[in-house]
């Protein structure tokens, strides 16, 4: 390789990008990002439901009016329709009192939840199951109702205001009997509901904070995968994109098979001959290069000079190793081939050096802010280029680890085989040649 190899430093670890404050600010941008994905659309549709559950609350007391309900209990449930609708237009505004309007809301629902179970208590609660579902229905449809925002902070400010005051009116009603119409009923019947609406509260909650996960995890992987289409394949894009990576540099640290190809004495060819043939010659061996890598799923890191780096990152280790050999193989005929051709043509033939190795690398789209590159970095990288460097100078074609070949897990293909190359430094990974065995 002109450029000497390709030679990376060794990363054990990612390193922080950002600082504290940067991560936070970044946290709420993704949680106001995941907020506005899960609400888009739905302004109008909330804004009608806060209107049905007014007319749906206006149905229910009317079939009890007279017997639980009085004039007060009218005024009320107008004064929150008005105020529903007031709350819902002014936070469907946007701006900056959207929120505010939103936090109000939630208050508004809380507080009329709360008005129909105590006034229900004190018209006597529990006398029959009829009217204690119709008391209760604000307390369940307004929880739906909130928890349709999305908005995990305003459900639990909800379930906590109702279920303060529902259980504090409680403890009254058991500390003063007197006050509370229905006494040989109202524990059971009060105990019941609140449980019943704790239990309806947990369940909304849970499933809320699992959507916004899961919304959360899409939008991440959609990002991570529009991110990596740039410079790779969709297949090696989305199945990256599908596994959790560093939260704040989208690096992933996973197994890969590395291969590197080598033109031999690319310097001396390039004094030889002129600039218009080196390039020709480069740009035929890069193309079966390509072709190669392409047919065994692999992936084109870069080119470096006369050097083309490969990887493959994708499926179980074992198939890794299965795919970079045989694509080691294919490109040594498809040289050979190229050769062929060249000769035909009366050209200078070329000469190339394959070495393979295996380990654990960060494989991920580095952006420093002004240059972003996807590729892998890791002490394998190192252990890759001494390969190169060391088949190079035992004038082998194809040279491999024996990490590598451990990887490989059986026999080789039929005429292929793995020679061990003596090193006077005993020096590591140990390098085996592959060879093959001409044919009877």
């Amino acid at each position: 390789m002109a450029s000497g190899g390709v030679r990376t430093s060794p990363l054990p670890a990612v390193p922080s990008a950002r600082d504290s404050a940067a991560r936070k600010a970044e946290t709420n941008q993704d949680d106001a990002a995941v907020l506005r994905a899960m609400q888009a659309g739905g302004g109008l549709r909330l804004l009608g439901l806060r209107i049905v559950i007014v007319l749906v609350l206006l149905m229910a007391a009317q079939a009890y009016d007279g017997s639980l309900h009085a004039f007060s209990h009218w005024f009320i449930l107008g004064l929150y329709g008005v105020g529903a609708i007031w709350f819902g237009l002014g936070e469907r505004g946007g701006g900056p009192r959207a929120a505010a309007y939103s936090w109000a809301g939630t208050l508004l629902n809380a507080g009329l939840a709360v008005y129909v179970i105590i006034e229900h208590m004190l018209a006597g609660g529990g006398a029959g199951l009829g009217a204690d579902a119709v008391s209760r229905l604000p307390a369940f449809l307004l929880l739906l109702q909130t928890g349709l925002s999305m908005r995990v902070a305003q459900t639990l400010l909800f379930c906590a205001v109702v279920t303060a005051c529902w259980t504090a009116a409680f403890l009254v009603g058991l500390a003063w009997p007197e006050l509370f119409p229905g006494p040989d009923s109202f524990p059971t019947a009060q105990i019941t509901g609140l449980a019943t609406f704790v239990a309806a509260g947990l369940l909304v909650v849970d499933g809320m904070t699992r959507l916004r996960e899961a919304v959360t995890r899409a939008l991440r992987m959609e990002h991570e995968r529009a991110q990596l289409a740039r410079f790779v394949p969709d297949t090696v894009a989305l199945d990256l994109a599908a596994e959790d990576a560093d939260s704040t540099m989208g690096v992933h640290r996973r197994h890969a098979c590395l291969m590197v190809l080598d033109i031999r004495g690319f310097s001396r060819l390039s004094r030889e001959h002129p600039p218009e043939a080196m390039v020709t010659a480069l740009l035929a061996v890069r193309a079966a290069a390509q072709a190669a890598v392409a047919e065994q799923g692999g992936l084109v890191d870069k080119y470096v000079g006369d050097a083309v780096l490969v990887q493959f990152v994708v499926g179980r280790p074992r198939a890794q190793a299965r795919a970079a050999l045989a694509c080691a193989l294919s490109l040594q005929d498809r040289i050979a081939a190229l050769n062929e051709a060249r000769e035909k043509d009366g050209l200078f033939t070329l000469r190339v050096v394959v070495a393979l190795h295996a380990g654990d690398l960060l494989v991920g789209v580095f952006d420093d802010g002004v240059r972003a590159e996807y590729t892998v970095l890791g002490p394998a990288m190192n252990a890759l280029s001494r390969l190169e460097a060391r088949a190079k100078a035992a004038e082998i074609e194809i040279g491999a680890s024996g990490d590598f070949l451990d990887l490989l897990g059986g026999p080789l293909p039929p005429r292929i085989r793995a020679v061990p190359v003596p090193d006077a430094q005993d020096a590591q990974p140990a390098l085996f040649a592959i060879v093959e065995t001409p044919a009877p």
